[in-house]
């Protein structure tokens, strides 16, 4: 008895400090970053280092700007001048603009 005692508290022990993951747990499908306000006004061009589009599990599709400080700012999909910051800086449907 006290053999399998010892046993049963060693395995738990084991799998208490083991870091390894089941793969399955390893990538993750979750959404990084979703949007629930947006800002409705455009800043200078010269103040985006980034863009990119949320995760498509988000319940409101939208763009996140970063700018050259590293603030993140938040624009509906349907903005006008979000989307034409992304297509610019993403090659699509070039749209005139000059970053």
């Amino acid at each position: 008895m006290k053999t399998l005692c010892f046993a049963l508290g060693l395995l738990l022990l084991i799998a208490c400090c083991c870091d390894a993951m089941p793969q399955a747990l390893q990538y993750s499908t979750a959404p990084g970053n979703c949007c629930f306000n947006f800002y409705t006004r455009s800043i200078p061009l010269k103040r985006v280092s980034d863009i990119s589009k949320t995760h498509r599990a988000c319940l409101k599709p939208a763009f996140i700007v970063q700018t050259i400080k590293g603030k993140q700012i938040c624009y509906n999909q349907t903005f006008q001048w979000a989307l034409d910051v992304y297509n610019q800086l993403h090659n699509t449907e070039g749209s005139g603009l000059q970053l």
